[in-house]
């Protein structure tokens, strides 16, 4: 593994630090982490980092996929998905190889023609198989430096049932909910819908561990639970209803520390849903005009204060590394209650985090530089 101070000389001799950018991968996620690559491929500064691109297709296959490769097919259609490249590479999972292993044919286990060095990997990938812990252990394993929360981090931050108790240990609000285990919901509807019941209409029923508002629901009356559950179960299995609460939906950005620093909040946004029930997945990513951000929040100083200290606290109870964003609802009598972290939020120049961030004085391409820096400064392994 290649340390802070060997980058640092590796520099100095005019040797870029290599980046490899990854993104797409198995999650219903995958044509938005194809518009994130995009973003960061665009706006990374080749003059400080050499830059590789991985694209994972749908059925996890690993590949070298260029960023003009990637710029064409999303020309095509923005919601694209990776046809399966002939450069297959595949990670050494041997400490201190520090390469990517590239095939000289299509087929996995083909030998190799070479490999390509690696000083820390950037995935750039949501939802399940690629934020939630499991692309995490795989590079810890490989024994490379990844920008992102850890392996256990990312796992809670992708279950909104752990996350919430995490919160709750660190003493932070969390709004009313319920969890429905697949199991309980298959044996045991009856008492389902009656702590559901006793949550209060509205709720929404959300699978468990799904990001970009896949599969969420609001439901206003009991008759219409049952295909609320059912769309989130074709997410997962596992399901989280919550009670509705009225507030503003308030964001705030999450920036790791270098080591005896504190993590930094950003100035919390608000966002204001236009032609929605609630901030779903089109009005994330489909709809230009589907919501819009006000940042800073126009919100009374001290509850700005609470939220970035809340923000950091809820960063710091799921043990955060790197980024997160938070979620919050702030009510009328200025409440602060958290909703739920998102360990690799969307990464676009028009994606919340970013802008938070650029609102409160770090441009993109300073943050992405400002991420990479901090995991070569992370060791993997126990820390």
């Amino acid at each position: 593994m290649s340390t802070s101070h060997e980058t640092a000389e590796a520099t100095a001799q005019g040797e870029r630090p290599c980046v490899a950018v990854v993104f797409g991968g198995r999650s219903s996620e995958h044509s938005v982490s194809l518009i994130t690559a995009r973003s960061v491929l665009r706006a990374i500064d080749r003059d400080k980092w050499d830059v590789v691109s991985v694209g994972i297709s749908r059925d996890g296959a690993w590949f070298l996929f260029s960023q003009e490769e990637l710029e064409a097919l999303l020309e095509e259609t923005p919601l694209a998905q990776l046809p399966v490249g002939e450069r297959r590479v595949s990670l050494p999972l041997q400490a201190g190889d520090n390469r990517l292993l590239i095939h000289d044919s299509g087929e996995f286990g083909a030998p190799l023609t070479r490999g390509r060095h690696v000083d820390a990997v950037f995935p750039l990938l949501h939802g399940p198989f690629g934020e939630d812990g499991t692309l995490q252990g795989m590079l810890e394993l490989a024994d490379l430096p990844y920008v992102g929360c850890g392996v256990a981090a990312s796992a809670i931050g992708m279950d909104k049932h752990f996350m919430k108790i995490a919160f709750e240990a660190a003493g932070l609000e969390v709004g009313p909910y319920t969890v429905v285990p697949d199991r309980m919901w298959r044996t045991d509807r009856e008492g389902v819908r009656e702590r559901i019941e006793a949550l209060g209409f509205p709720v929404f029923v959300k699978p468990a561990r799904a990001g970009s508002s896949f599969g969420i629901t609001r439901v206003d009356e009991m008759s219409q639970l049952d295909a609320a559950m059912e769309t989130a179960r074709e997410h997962d299995l596992k399901v989280v209803v919550e009670a509705g609460l009225e507030g503003r939906e308030i964001e705030c950005a999450v920036l790791g520390d270098h080591g005896t620093e504190p993590a930094r909040a950003s100035l919390p946004g608000e966002i204001e849903v236009q032609g929605h029930d609630f901030y779903d997945f089109d009005a994330k990513y489909v709809e230009d005009d589907g919501a819009t951000l006000s940042c800073p929040a126009r919100l009374p100083d001290e509850v700005i204060k609470t939220l970035r200290r809340d923000a950091v606290r809820a960063f710091n109870a799921v043990d955060g590394e790197g980024l997160a964003r938070c979620d919050f609802f702030v009510t009328a009598d200025n409440r602060v209650v958290i909703n739920e972290i998102n360990t690799m939020p969307g990464f676009t120049p028009i994606s919340m985090y970013p802008r938070m961030w650029a609102a409160s004085g770090l441009e993109y391409s300073e943050l992405i530089d400002e991420l990479i820096t901090l995991a070569l400064e992370r060791p993997v392994g126990l820390r």
